[in-house]
């Protein structure tokens, strides 16, 4: 008996040992189990005030581009509240075409930041010749002379003392390349076409016919021609310029008397455009001429300083006249009293003819003495350069240069990028976190 009440009494003891046990099981269970609810509160917490915090980021970028996009006043760096939570704003200066715009948002001290690269929206036209021609070809008076290479769909034709520092091309099945003297310069000098004749060339020469011709180099007689090429706009691109001249809005007409200052664009000008002599005029935007553009002895255009290294282009579906002395600059701007172009940017002025005219006393483009480092580009007109006129580069369905005429080409035409200007189109060209 009494080993059965012993027996029972241990028994009683195991359960309640048992039953403890299990409660402290489940205690220290239960106890986990809120220090990890507690944990993922706070975690959730963290994330739902660094998620504040990003967003808050998120809406300094987004009111930043709003004012930049409309025009609104802005600061280089501001602040303001969202919802309990702060944002610091910083807008830097334009460099190389583009800003970067940078967006701290802070949510009870937790910290995000959000960065974005913001772009002037531009287009590359590759001018891979000191004078491109059409059909029409080439024709250079005495003294007349181009520094870079040529490729030309037609006849490249000199007189006496013209001359071309770089290669010369006269493709298609009549390509002709006579009365020239081609110089070498940098490896350049050499000349391609069917027909040679008359000619100087210091590097080599690859034809089918030749005739009174010098060359240094070496002689390549082939039976095969270079093909022609297309000109480097394509109407799609001028098209797009004119829609970026006609967001400015429309006025009837323009002229600026002699003397004046005044800036314009992006525009479009129904109608003939005329600057008298010294007059000086800023261009801030595309500027689309549906009638002549006169620019009369003495002119200055330049492109506003916000274009940077970019550059711009008037386009115009009627003629262009450019008198005696006129300068075009880039973003360098005018020098007033040296009546000069500043010190180069890589960036240059283009008058573009849309006209089709092909008669050389009514050329699409005319250019008189001492015109400046203009891009001209007429790729279905004709463009006449009278004595004297220097150019950086020209395109045309036909060119004539008369005597002194000269076209200095320079390298950075190569990868030209055209902007809308200043106030034009802009793009988010990087979006990202930010440490």
């Amino acid at each position: 008996m009494v080993k059965i009440k012993k027996l029972i009494l241990e028994r009683g003891f195991v359960a309640i040992f048992i039953a403890i046990l299990i409660l402290v099981i489940i205690l220290a269970i239960g106890l986990s189990v809120s220090n990890l609810v507690l944990n993922l509160q706070k975690v959730s917490g963290n994330v739902t005030r660094s998620n504040q915090a990003y967003f808050t980021a998120e809406a300094g970028i987004e009111d930043a581009l709003l004012r930049l996009a409309k025009g609104k006043q802005w600061q280089s760096s501001y602040s303001f509240s969202v919802e309990g939570s702060t944002t610091a704003v910083g807008i830097s200066d334009v460099i190389g075409g583009s800003r970067t715009i940078t967006s701290q948002g802070n949510f009870s001290n937790r910290i995000r930041k959000t960065q974005v690269v913001y772009q002037i929206s531009t287009d590359e036209i590759s001018f891979h010749y000191g004078v491109q021609v059409g059909d029409l070809g080439l024709q250079m008076a005495g003294n007349a002379v181009v520094h870079g290479n040529i490729f030309s769909n037609g006849i490249i034709a000199g007189a006496s003392n013209t001359k071309i520092y770089g290669d010369a091309i006269s493709a298609g099945a009549n390509g002709k390349i006579q009365s020239i003297e081609i110089k070498s310069t940098e490896g350049g000098g050499s000349a391609w076409a069917r027909y040679l004749q008359d000619c100087k060339i210091d590097g080599d020469a690859y034809y089918t016919s030749i005739s009174s011709c010098s060359v240094k180099g070496s002689l390549y007689q082939t039976e095969e021609w270079v093909a022609p090429q297309q000109m480097p706009i394509t109407d799609e691109q001028i098209t797009s310029w004119k829609n970026d001249a006609a967001a400015g809005g429309t006025i009837s007409g323009y002229s600026l008397g002699g003397n004046n200052e005044a800036s314009l664009g992006p525009v479009k000008v129904d109608g003939n455009m005329t600057l008298d002599s010294n007059a000086i005029l800023t261009i801030t935007g595309t500027i689309w001429v549906t009638g002549n553009l006169s620019l009369n002895s003495n002119v200055a255009l330049q492109l506003a300083s916000g274009y940077g290294s970019f550059s711009g282009v008037i386009v115009v579906d009627g003629h262009i006249s450019v008198a005696s002395n006129v300068t075009l600059c880039g973003a360098e701007g005018y020098n007033k009293t040296s009546k000069k172009c500043n010190s180069s940017m890589g960036s240059y002025l283009m008058l573009l003819s849309t006209n089709n005219s092909t008669d050389p006393g009514n050329p699409a483009i005319s250019a008189t003495s001492n015109t400046k480092t203009a891009i001209l580009y007429a790729s279905d007109g004709f463009i006449s350069l009278s004595s004297n006129a220097k150019l950086r580069e020209a395109t045309g369905y036909g060119i004539s240069m008369s005597s002194n005429a000269e076209v200095t080409y320079v390298t950075g035409l190569a990868d030209a990028k055209f902007s809308s200007g200043p106030g034009g189109k802009w793009k988010v060209t990087s979006w990202k976190e930010v440490e």
